[in-house]
């Protein structure tokens, strides 16, 4: 979905108390800002690597888990 579809549908506050409740420290300057930043708006990246791999276009080496984002 769109950043701005996502900041219709999602109620900012309510996603950092989700985040904050499995262990995700979230600092947003806006609850909008954090809502257009959902997860919902993000394609799934393992459908992703599959439709890429699938493709010809890459093969899979690792998996990361990400540490930290920062956006700005």
């Amino acid at each position: 979905m769109s950043r701005h579809a996502a900041a219709r549908q999602v109620h900012g506050n309510e996603l950092q108390r989700q985040l904050e409740s499995m262990g995700i420290a979230v600092r947003a300057k806006s609850a909008r800002g954090l809502a257009e930043e959902a997860p919902v708006a993000y394609k799934d990246v393992d459908e992703v690597v599959a439709t890429c791999e699938r493709a010809g276009l890459a093969r899979r080496v690792a998996r990361l888990r990400p540490l930290g984002v920062v956006k700005g």
